[in-house]
C-alpha cells in the first residue's frame, strides 16, 4: 500500500536570509567564546555566604549548596533575612544572586560580610521608594527576588563593581553617593 502525502500550498519551507544566518554565527560565536562566570564554582565542596542586613541587624552565615545541589534550609533562612524590612513580605529569591555573591567574593579574596541595604521589595515598598526617588524602576528586579543593593565589608565598592561587571552576569550598577553596589540577575547591563 503506498500512502501519499498530502501537502497545503499554503505552507512554505522557510528560508534564511543572509542577514538571519550572519546574526545565527554571531551569536553561536558569542556563545561559544563568552567566558562561562561561574566556571569552577561546582569545585567547592559547599558554597555559604556570610550575610548581614543593615535595616533589620540581622547577620547569618548560611550555607546555601552543599553536594551538588541547593540547600532548601539555607535557602529559606537567606529569603527570610532578605524579605522585605518595610512590610515584612518575602519572596523566593533567585538562587543564581548567591552564587553570583559567591563568584564575586572569590575574585576579590575578601572574607567580609555582605551587607544588604536591599533585598526584596514588595510592590507597595517600591511605590513608595518610586515616588521618593528618580532612582527606583518602577518594575523593579527587586519586587522579583533578583537583584540586591550590597557592599562588602572590607572591600572598596569600587572594587566589588568591577568584579561583578567581570562576571558579565545581570545588571551591575554603582551608586558611589549612597556607597552601595546594584546586582542582579537580569540582562546584562552596567551603570
Amino acid at each position: 500500500m503506498t500512502v501519499k502525502k498530502k501537502t497545503d500550498p499554503g505552507l512554505r519551507t522557510p528560508t534564511l536570509s543572509r542577514r538571519g544566518f550572519l546574526g545565527g554565527c554571531a551569536a553561536a560565536t558569542a556563545i561559544l567564546v563568552m567566558p562561562n562566570a561561574f566556571a569552577g564554582i561546582n569545585r567547592a565542596a559547599e558554597r555559604a555566604l556570610a550575610l548581614h542586613h543593615l535595616h533589620t541587624g540581622e547577620r547569618s552565615r548560611v550555607t546555601y549548596w552543599a553536594e551538588g545541589s541547593y540547600l532548601r534550609d539555607g535557602l529559606q533562612e537567606i529569603n527570610h533575612l532578605l524579605r522585605d524590612h518595610r512590610t515584612g513580605d518575602q519572596h523566593k529569591m533567585d538562587p543564581q544572586l548567591f552564587d553570583l555573591l559567591y563568584q564575586v567574593q572569590a575574585r576579590i579574596g575578601c572574607r567580609g560580610e555582605f551587607h544588604i541595604i536591599s533585598g526584596y521589595r514588595s510592590p507597595k515598598s517600591n511605590r513608595m521608594l518610586r515616588n521618593n526617588s528618580s532612582g527606583v524602576a518602577k518594575r523593579s528586579l527587586h519586587m522579583d527576588g533578583k537583584a540586591l543593593d550590597i557592599r562588602l565589608s572590607g572591600c572598596d565598592i569600587k572594587q566589588l563593581h568591577r568584579a561583578a561587571k567581570s562576571l558579565k552576569v545581570g545588571g551591575v550598577g554603582l551608586y558611589t553617593q549612597s556607597n552601595f553596589v546594584h546586582v542582579d540577575t537580569g540582562r546584562v547591563r552596567y551603570w
